[in-house]
């Protein structure tokens, strides 16, 4: 079998960063998917389950509510490697062009207070698997240490 795309690329390398995944061409336009990679692949620790499930909540809920972006959001959700996310846009985006949303993002979930949205036993499957003190954190470093002043090389993939 010929290998996927994502398996091509050199995680012994590969940063915490933004980089785009793949574009499909549909009738209507493209699909732009985003690697939002928040841990270096097999040099740090991946991130649990309870905090990688609240991000996911937070992160769906303020992306599906932004008064730009919301019709554009096909999905967002976490990898089975739990080293980041994955962000499919309606449109044909560069890593460079979403960072201002990814900013608001990242801002929101480091300072959100109160309850997470859904987590509740009507609106999810696992809602009692959530860590919001674990998911802030890992939010505000992301936003800090990678966002803030993000640089080509998390921004392209390494060749």
């Amino acid at each position: 079998m010929k290998p996927i795309a994502s398996f091509t690329i050199n995680h012994e390398t590969l940063l915490p960063g933004v980089y785009v995944s793949r574009k499909d061409r549909l009738e209507d336009g493209t699909v732009t998917t985003f690697d939002i990679r928040m841990t270096a692949p097999n040099r740090e620790p991946v991130m649990n389950t309870a905090e990688v499930h609240t991000i996911e909540h937070l992160g769906a809920t303020f992306l599906r509510n932004h008064p730009v972006f919301a019709s554009r959001i096909l999905y967002f959700g976490p990898m089975g490697c739990r080293t980041g996310f994955y962000l499919l846009l309606a449109g044909d985006y560069a890593s460079r062009d979403i960072i201002p949303l990814l900013k608001e993002m990242f801002s929101f979930m480091a300072d959100y207070q109160g309850d997470v949205p859904g987590a509740d036993a009507k609106s999810c499957g696992n809602y009692l698997d959530m860590n919001l003190p674990m998911a802030r954190l890992l939010s505000r470093r992301f936003l800090c240490d990678v966002l803030e002043n993000i640089s080509d090389e998390r921004l392209i993939y390494p060749a």
